[in-house]
């Protein structure tokens, strides 16, 4: 009889708010300077990423309206149906890479299958681009990240993995750092010793779980910011709101140095999170200006997806995270002030508990019919113009199937009918910025991110200046 289990609440509501225009997947990409071995790769693919049963599980729906969600084996499981070796035409450049990335996340994933795949993209910059796309009813971004970076080696002639005598639905005692440790045992203490700072160097967490939950127990003042959070007015129109199609169209950014980041803050003030906060709403502000849009006193919101998990929860699968919503001072053109507002408003959200609270209306849609998820997803969309992801990465260079990863990128989908998705992530000393979204509504992302690199630039001369 195939293994079955019943599915959490908090996975479930993603399934509820799939939609053809709006897929709910998480993805990421990884690129190399050089093509992989693809026999290593699928070695470490069966060993390390199906650790997780969760990935030879497909979903199974329920028969009856209110019935549950749940996980079962693939009786036909074959990893082989999950990886998709391509190639890249013509001259294979970043904007052919963007396009088929675009292409992807447009497309739905097959639900008699477990829901995930991974295309490994030949003839990228004359090397290769893997491209990790998986159902948000699986995991969060969080989770993948940690799940990818659990694929990795801290150098390029760590051993190939080895097959071992029990399964593990997590990674072994001690998670991901633990899995380096033990690879790199001997040769590499030094870098052990740089891996195991991997969710502290950098980091700034925007809320401190333990924090939250003390809030959310308030029960006055969690009542009040329920009734806010249902209560607000919908987001102002502009160009990155309007009906949905299918399409979506992806960009990157080259990399930013985080030390020039953190000599910016040091000058300017606040953190990293609201420099580069303030640098996105400048870019978004340039856009719009761009397109011949008034952005005078303009803000709106974005929902920043927030860590709820306790340090011993980090490298599980599954959905355990708040939603807070920053309002952006678009309108704002003074960089300096931009960044004070960014800051203060930030600075505001790590004493709420909205994150707690939306958490807990998350596995409340887990409960209700599809129909029900579907109005509460759209009510959230009403409230917000994008979705907007800050992912820790890890501080050093990382190695997959024994070649140096160049960059690595993760995006969140976007929440329901929001056409406009950010990201920004760290690796080895840079800093990422993606950008998903509507191609319909924005079919040039690549010219906001134009934007970003103008207010880092300004950014980076007033430092000067100051310094």
């Amino acid at each position: 009889m195939t293994k079955s289990e019943t599915m959490a609440n908090g996975d479930a509501a993603w399934l509820g708010m799939e939609d053809p225009t709006n897929l709910m997947m998480v993805a990421g990409v990884m690129t190399f300077a050089s093509p992989l071995d693809m026999a290593h790769l699928h070695a470490i693919l069966s060993h390390r990423w199906l650790k997780f049963d969760r990935f030879r599980q497909r979903v199974v729906f329920p028969r009856l309206p209110l019935g549950n969600y749940g996980w079962e084996e693939d009786p036909t499981f074959d990893l082989n149906a999950h990886l998709h070796h391509v190639a890249l035409p013509g001259s294979g450049d970043k904007a052919t890479l963007q396009a088929m990335v675009g292409d992807l996340l447009s497309t739905p994933l097959d639900f008699s299958k477990p829901l995930w795949q991974i295309h490994i993209i030949d003839n990228y910059k004359g090397g290769t681009a893997v491209f990790f796309r998986i159902h948000h009813a699986i995991a969060d971004g969080l989770s993948l990240a940690a799940v990818l970076l659990s694929l990795t080696d801290l150098t390029e002639l760590a051993p190939w993995p080895e097959p071992e005598p029990a399964k593990a639905q997590q990674p072994p005692s001690g998670g991901v750092m633990g899995m380096w440790m033990r690879q790199a045992k001997g040769a590499l203490n030094t870098a052990v010793h740089l891996g195991s700072r991997l969710f502290e160097e950098g980091r700034e967490t925007l809320v401190n779980p333990a924090r939250v939950r003390e809030l959310a127990q308030q029960g006055a003042s969690s009542a009040q910011t329920a009734l806010r959070m249902a209560l607000r007015s919908p987001d102002p129109d502009t160009l990155f709101r309007g009906v949905l199609g299918v399409r979506k169209a992806v960009a990157w950014s080259n990399p930013l140095p985080l030390a020039d980041i953190k000599a910016i803050k040091t000058v300017m003030g606040g953190g990293v999170n609201d420099v580069v906060i303030t640098a996105v709403a400048g870019g978004l502000r340039r856009y719009l200006l761009g397109k011949g849009q008034p952005v005078g006193g303009l803000s709106f919101r974005v929902v920043l997806p927030v860590n709820i998990r306790s340090k011993e929860e980090m490298m599980t699968l599954g959905n355990k995270f708040g939603l807070v919503f920053l309002e952006l001072p678009v309108g704002e053109a003074d960089v300096v002030e931009r960044l004070a507002v960014v800051r203060e408003r930030l600075a505001e959200l790590k004493q709420s508990p909205e994150a707690v609270l939306s958490f807990g209306m998350l596995q409340a849609m887990g409960l209700t019919p599809a129909e029900m998820q579907a109005q509460m997803a759209k009510m959230w969309g009403g409230q917000i113009t994008a979705v907007l992801t800050n992912l820790p990465g890890p501080p050093i260079p990382l190695y997959l199937a024994g070649q140096a990863i160049d960059h690595i990128m993760v995006w969140e989908p976007q929440l329901g009918r929001t056409g406009l998705s950010l990201s920004i992530i760290s690796y080895a000393g840079q800093v990422y910025i993606g950008i998903t979204t509507d191609a319909g509504l924005v079919p040039d992302p690549d010219l906001i991110l134009d934007g970003v690199y103008a207010e880092y630039e300004e950014m980076m001369a007033l430092a000067a200046q100051a310094g």
